[in-house]
């Protein structure tokens, strides 16, 4: 997708990036057939890499340092690589690093490398597949959020902190940032009555107590697939110590326009949810839906189909409400 905070670089500087994380002797010569720039993420831009010895790799780099991004967006690509040595050692496979650089001597921005993976994006192909493919696919969404989630953290909030002491107070603190990046940018929202909306119902919030991993992104587009199996879990760079209710397979549990969520419960092993879970996640819901909608304003593209489609998800969480 085309967004103003793809940091895209010359081949020139490529090269120098390559030299840097794997030697000069693996740096391409020739024409520019050794790199590809992949297209679905809305946010960093990511290169696939054939190097010297065909050794293939992905290179993420983070937005230019001139270009305006949202609180929470501010030092995501060390959140993403904060969340890949986590997650490490679970049983979700995830990529590994082969090399990151935060000097902003090559770019003017932080960029990392790591091993292209061979495989189908699930969010591509989902409609492809047939019912009974999506349903076991979608299960095993749901089992590896499920096990992402069992990663506890100091504090709520940020992975390298620094957390605060209550779920409440950071989820709170998510909401006031993102309704002030909207209107720094001027976008055109009810800010009063939202605000009003989150606090009427904050106390359900109290209920949750102990701070959890969640990826928040794990989007079917953000699924790795091969022969029916997840093989990687990409792009972790929204992940934060909260309540795993929050996760992105749940939106649709309060929310039926964004799918059927059946498999993924079903596959995280929730059998039924509570009244103050449903009012959580209700509350979930109005925070992604804004966000949506406010982020598109950062991306270049206010007025665009995506944030209208975001619009009408926003207000179908307000009514939910």
């Amino acid at each position: 997708m085309e967004s103003i905070t793809k940091n895209r670089q010359s081949l020139d500087t490529l090269r120098a990036m390559v030299a840097r994380a794997y030697g000069k002797d693996q740096v391409p010569s020739g024409t520019a057939d050794w790199v590809h720039e992949l297209g679905h993420g809305w946010f960093n831009v990511a290169y696939r890499l054939r190097l010297r010895d065909g050794y293939q790799a992905v290179l993420k780099v983070a937005p230019p340092a001139g270009v305006e991004v949202m609180t929470y967006e501010r030092r995501a690509m060390a959140t993403e690589l904060a969340a890949l040595a986590l997650l490490a050692g679970t049983d979700v496979p995830v990529p590994t690093v082969d090399f990151a650089d935060s000097s902003r001597e090559l770019v003017d921005a932080d960029w990392f490398v790591m091993p292209y993976v061979d495989a189908d994006n699930y969010g591509v192909i989902r409609s492809s597949l047939s019912a009974c493919e999506q349903d076991k696919l979608d299960v095993a969404v749901g089992a590896a959020t499920r096990s992402l989630n069992a990663l506890t953290g100091p504090a709520f909030g940020p992975l390298d902190g620094p957390g605060v002491a209550t779920w409440r107070q950071c989820f709170l603190g998510m909401v006031s940032d993102v309704l002030h990046d909207g209107e720094r940018r001027a976008v055109e929202l009810d800010y009063a009555g939202l605000r009003a909306l989150v606090a009427a119902h904050a106390d359900c919030l109290d209920e949750v107590t102990g701070p959890r991993f969640v990826a928040w992104d794990l989007w079917s587009s953000n699924v790795l697939v091969r022969d029916g199996r997840i093989v990687c879990v990409i792009d972790h760079e929204r992940a934060f110590y909260g309540d795993p209710l929050i996760e992105a397979g749940f939106v649709a549990t309060e929310q039926p326009s964004f799918g059927n969520p059946t498999a993924f419960v079903r596959g995280y092993g929730k059998a039924a949810f509570t009244a103050n879970e449903r009012a959580r996640r209700r509350l979930y819901n109005l925070y992604l839906t804004a966000t949506m909608v406010i982020e598109s304003a950062y991306r270049g593209r206010a007025g665009s189909p995506q944030q209208q489609w975001a619009r009408a998800r926003l207000s179908e969480a307000v009514a939910a409400l």
